[in-house]
This record gives C-alpha cells, structure tokens and sequence, in this order.
C-alpha cells in the first residue's frame, strides 16, 4: 500500500480519536468500572460512523484498512511482551491444564451450540465464542484477521464481551464473598483468571478480593492469552475458515501469530529492562485501541438487525458455563493434580 497524504491524514484522525479513547478510558469513573480503552474505542468509532458524512468514510477507508490490517497485526506482535514461558511455572500444572480445558471446551460448546442449534453464521459463532474462551476484545480482533471476516461481526463479538465480562466481574467477588466458591485465594485466583474475558476484568476482579487472587489471577490469564497464537494456527490449518463458493481452499500462515510466539519467548530471557517493557505495553495498547477504533469506523447499526439475538443468546450460555463448568472443571483439575 502507497503511503500517500491521503493515507496520512486518514492515519492522524485515527491517531487522534485514538487519544481520546484512551483519555475517556482513564477518566475515573470509566478507570474505576475497568473498562479499556479498546472498547471506548469501537463504540467512539461506531457513533462517528453514524455521524460523518459518507464523503469522508470514503476519503477515510485506506487509512481504516492500513489500521484494521498492519496495526493490528504489529499491536498482536507487541502483546507477546505482556508475557513470559516463567508465568507457566507461576500457576503450576494445575493452572496450565485449566487455562486449556477453559478455552478448548468453550470453543467446542461455543461453536457446536453457535452453528448447530442456533444456525448462525459459521464467523460470528467463532468470532463470539473466541471472546468468552481466550482473552475478549484482543482475541476477536486477532481472529478476525484471520477469518477475513467483516467489521459488524467483530462489532457485535466485542459487544458480548462487554456485556458478560463486566457483568462476571461484579459477579464474582460478590459469590466468593458468601461462600458459593470454596476456593483458596490461590485457586479462586486460578478461577477467576480463567474464566473472566478480558485482562482489565481479571485485574478488576481480583483486587476487588485480595493481592494473592490478583497475583494468580492475572498468570493465568496470560497463559489463556498465550493459547491464541496456536489456536490462529489451528484455525488455519482446518477446515473453520469459510470457502468461498468454487474456490479452492488456501492456506495463508498467520504470520503475526508465529511473531507473537517468538516475542514471548524472547521476553523470557529478560533482555529488555523492566521499565522499557511497561513502555512497550502502553505502545501496544495504544496501537490495538487504534485497531478498535478503525473496526468501529466500518460498523454500522443496520448490520446488527441481520445478526440479530443469537449472538447475546450464545454469550449467555457460554457465560453460565464459564461459571458452573468452570468451577466444576476446576475442581476436578485441582483433584487430578494432587
């Protein structure tokens, strides 16, 4: 793609309602609630949508794919420096066999209940579910680069996230409080990590308890995290893309997907300063916001009244059995590693 003033101006209007999303995200209200600066920015997008004039949607398109596509897959890239191969060692065996059974199972309930009883759409059942069983906005927008898949169906994913993510997050300190979980803070941490949708919901979560359930909570989010690379991969490698009608089928690696993999590895070594880390994080979350804000600008409200219901209707039972599956999974994991 020719870097053209076009282009340039697109990018820096992008840029600055970037800025903005990340202002509103940091205001005390929104900071205290925990919701990111990713989903400030797909709403922000999806209002202006509605607002700007189609004359400048078009003058903005290039600059909202040059986002959606090379932003996107560089903010991927960066997220590997949240992480390290250590954070595998600091939940133990019985962390790392949850964080998969979490995501494996949600996906198989997810996608069978999507596609079979609910006939949806083959994408948005995927797109939906990979948002309740891996890491929320991040993992919907990194599997939509993968399917190829329109904006509105990232759109309306992101919107169960929302919905069901902040709804666990008050949920469940609230249950622990009471006694409906009877889980150590460790394990109760383990829970909470593997079953909340977003980073910023676990972190919310968890403080709301204790340091020990934040601790423990936020590794095995990262461990859930780390599980997107190859499930992009085996996404891929089968049959769940669409074909398009007499075509044939074609395999493209994802190749921000093995970089993200390699950045991880690399983080463990801790050539990089602590410090500089963190600064690299805050580069990336902006550079995602940035990706989330263009997803918004292709969004359109018409495009939801095709979808319809189903999507919210699969969210709540996959937010039922991130509950009572996963407390009952975790359970038997915790009695399996003893």
């Amino acid at each position: 793609m020719k870097f053209d003033k076009k282009l340039g101006i697109g990018l820096l209007f992008i840029i600055l309602l970037t800025l903005i999303s990340m202002i509103i995200a940091n205001v005390e209200v929104i900071k205290n609630l925990s919701i990111s600066p990713l989903i400030i920015a797909i709403f922000l997008g999806t209002i202006l949508t509605h607002i700007l004039k189609s004359r400048y949607m078009i003058f903005l398109q290039e600059a909202i794919l040059f986002s959606t596509k090379r932003v996107l897959r560089f903010g991927i890239i960066l997220y590997g420096f949240r992480l390290t191969l250590q954070n595998l060692l600091e939940v133990g065996f019985s962390g790392l066999i949850f964080a998969f059974f979490i995501v494996i199972s949600t996906f198989i309930i997810g996608y069978f209940i999507g596609t079979k009883i609910f006939k949806m759409d083959r994408e948005l059942a995927i797109l939906t579910t990979i948002g309740s069983s891996i890491c929320g906005a991040a993992a919907v927008l990194a599997t939509e680069s993968v399917l190829k898949s329109p904006a509105y169906k990232s759109t309306v994913a992101v919107s169960t996230v929302v919905v069901f993510g902040t709804l666990a997050m008050l949920l469940y300190p609230f249950l622990y409080q009471i006694g409906v979980f009877d889980l150590s803070a460790h394990n109760f941490g383990l829970f909470l990590g593997g079953t909340l949708h977003e980073v910023a919901h676990v972190v919310a979560s968890g403080n709301a308890i204790g340091m020990e359930v934040a601790n423990s909570a936020v590794i095995e989010k990262m461990i859930r995290v780390m599980i997107l690379a190859p499930f992009l991969l085996v996404l891929t490698f089968t049959g769940f893309k669409n074909k398009k009608e007499g075509s044939e089928r074609k395999i493209v690696i994802p190749w921000f997907a093995v970089l993200f993999i390699v950045v991880i590895i690399f983080n463990s070594f801790g050539f990089i300063a602590q410090e500089n880390v963190i600064l690299i994080n805050e580069f990336d979350t902006f550079l995602l916001t940035m990706a989330m804000l263009a997803l918004g600008l292709q969004t359109h409200i018409s495009k939801f009244k095709t979808v319809g219901a189903k999507p919210f209707y699969l969210a709540t039972i996959l937010f039922l059995w991130l509950i009572i599956g996963g407390y009952k999974g975790l359970e038997l994991i915790l009695v399996f590693c003893k």
